[in-house]
């Protein structure tokens, strides 16, 4: 489906009017407005978001009553074990409460399941061992445990504390634990919902570090951890994919300066290890591209705990030995990650009859189950649809991981297939799946024939919001670098997003990266050439180089650093034909 863009109407007035007022140039104020901050007051608040923009922990659900009952278990000496996702929301949320624990000098420990044989969230094994080992433990999860009903009752059955931190979907029951801190939870009203299972463990963290200063404000050396924990929750909100607005954004923009300041020695050789040293300033696809995928790998290919261990050690050789490791099960992980997308493409080609579903449903043997999330991402890119893969294992079940597309439900698409399936869990963008090898094509037509019923994309699903039409030549350093006020950039809030009219090709298009997956090109305009580079779209080389006359193109400027020399490229997002007939009808 060829997607719809979007322009905000110009309004020269108001543009000129948020210019005079906050000095800033016009195509500042044209996004600003167009992004809905048409007023200086609320314009400037934005551009100039600072840490005590944040939420008071104490506003947080739940917050005060666990922070409580740890600091009861410090003062008692029991021993507080910190239950951990594997991705890298868990693993830094993990990380930010384990440091501030010990700094506490607290007995504290951490688990983190391992996702290939005990899957998401808490599970009853884990918990009947960590009792067996100590009886009087308490335990604290992050990232997880909101759904964990069952769980909890065999915790408090066998007198097990349980203190659940999480941020995920609610379902209809909610968990019997001590303490529930969750920013959305039932009959409360938390000034901002969207924080991720880092960002809900920073708040822990500070709230713990109130109450050991003096009820307010935290002593000065837990204040300086605080500052370092910004940047680990920076990394778990950027990798969570979670909207960048308000506090979110706020955790991510002085995150980005803790991570080069004030970094741990695991995240100065993950730094390094990432080649991002010697860059001038971090920016959010740093944490999102180079960060976050070295980070997940270890939770991907079963060994997350190396992940806290790197993001907790104070031993510089041991940090550089373990983000060596990460890289390379990062690398490892690319290349299984490749296999098995060529094998989920083939086996959609060998099955012409999935084409008239509006979902894809495919299982494999083969396939390794921490990958299969990100392949069904790529999946949903390449077929417009809806995809879930399963991993199948030995024992005649199977893992499944899943991806929306255009506004589909998944959540409700699975609840849909309840029948068929073991476990579901997620929420409307992202999902997943237990059930038995034998139920896969039982899934694919249940979930085929619900999205047959209830699903139905329109243009406007996977619409492309554009800020403002422009000229190449307006999109200079300069310019690209005032735009920057209005990061850090990801999701809810991304980069600004323009139009060019017809313009042509330069020179012919080039494919690059392996597997030819990527284009580059040069674009021109009136007189001024650009490089633009479109990632994983490498088959639009062979259509632009078809193409005869103008064409018109979206995109998100970027500033390329390289050996010191900056210079804007283009990020394309995608290209119509001059002639298009949506383009005439916004006289562009």
């Amino acid at each position: 489906m060829s997607r719809k863009w979007t322009f905000q109407p110009h309004n020269e007035s108001a543009i000129r009017r948020l210019c005079g007022q906050l000095k800033i140039s016009p195509l500042l104020a044209q996004v600003l407005i167009a992004r809905g901050f048409s007023e200086a007051a609320a314009a400037s608040s934005f551009l100039d978001a600072r840490l005590s923009d944040l939420h008071d922990p104490s506003q947080l659900p739940g917050i005060d009553q666990a922070a409580d009952l740890i600091l009861a278990a410090i003062k008692d000496q029991r021993r507080i074990t910190i239950y951990g996702d594997y991705d890298v929301d868990g693993v830094t949320g993990t990380s930010i409460l384990w440091h501030c624990l010990q700094l506490n000098r607290a007995n504290v420990d951490y688990y983190i399941p391992c996702r290939m044989e005990e899957g998401y969230g808490i599970n009853k094994n884990a918990l009947q061992q960590l009792f067996e080992e100590d009886p009087k433990r308490l335990i604290v999860s992050v990232d997880c445990g909101i759904a964990s009903v069952e769980e909890a009752a065999f915790a408090k059955s066998i007198g097990l504390d349980l203190i659940i931190t999480d941020h995920h979907h609610i379902g209809e029951s909610l968990p019997d634990a001590l303490a529930l801190v969750h920013p959305r939870l039932p009959g409360t009203e938390y000034p901002f919902g969207e924080l991720c299972g880092a960002g809900v463990a920073f708040k822990l963290a500070w709230a713990i570090c109130q109450r050991l200063g003096d009820g307010k404000k935290a002593s000065p050396r837990m204040k300086e951890f605080l500052k370092q924990a910004v940047g680990l929750a920076a990394v778990g909100t950027v990798a969570d994919v979670v909207p960048l607005i308000g506090e979110n954004r706020v955790i991510v923009r002085y995150g980005l300066q803790s991570l080069r300041d004030q970094s741990t020695p695991g995240m100065k050789a993950l730094l390094k290890i990432a080649g991002l040293t010697e860059k001038p300033e971090l920016r959010s696809d740093d944490m999102g591209f180079a960060l976050g995928p070295r980070i997940n790998a270890a939770g991907r290919l079963g060994q997350a705990r190396l992940a806290v261990e790197l993001l907790t050690t104070e031993n510089v050789e041991r940090a550089d030995r373990l983000a060596q490791y990460l890289d390379e099960l990062n690398e490892n992980r690319k290349t299984v990650e490749r296999r098995i997308f060529k094998q989920a493409k083939e086996m959609v080609a060998e099955n012409p009859e999935w084409e008239n579903h509006k979902t894809l449903v495919l299982a494999n043997h083969d396939w390794h189950p921490g990958v299969i999330g990100i392949v069904a991402s790529r999946m949903t890119d390449e077929f417009s649809k809806p995809t879930i893969l399963i991993a199948l294992r030995d024992d005649g079940t199977g893992t499944g991981s899943g991806r929306s597309w255009a506004g589909f439900d998944l959540y409700a698409g699975l609840a849909s297939c309840r029948e068929h399936v073991s476990g579901f869990g997620g929420h409307k963008a992202a999902a997943g799946v237990r059930l038995k090898a034998t139920a896969v094509g039982l899934v694919r037509d249940a979930l085929a024939a619900w999205a047959a019923e209830n699903f139905h994309p329109t243009p406007e699903d996977t619409e492309l919001a554009i800020d403002a039409e422009v000229l190449l030549k307006e999109v200079n350093l300069r310019a690209v670098q005032e735009l920057e006020r209005l990061g850090p950039f990801g999701q809810a809030n991304p980069q600004p997003r323009f139009v060019a009219n017809r313009v042509d090709l330069a020179e012919p298009p080039k494919t690059m990266g392996e597997g030819s997956r990527h284009l580059s090109l040069q674009v021109r305009q009136q007189g001024t050439i650009m490089r633009a580079v479109a990632w994983g779209r490498g088959e639009w080389a062979e259509e632009l180089a078809s193409v005869r006359g103008p064409f018109s193109i979206s995109f998100a400027p970027v500033i390329n650093s390289f050996r010191g020399f900056n210079k804007v490229e283009l990020q394309l997002i995608d290209w119509k034909p001059a002639h298009d007939p949506q383009l005439s009808a916004t006289n562009l």
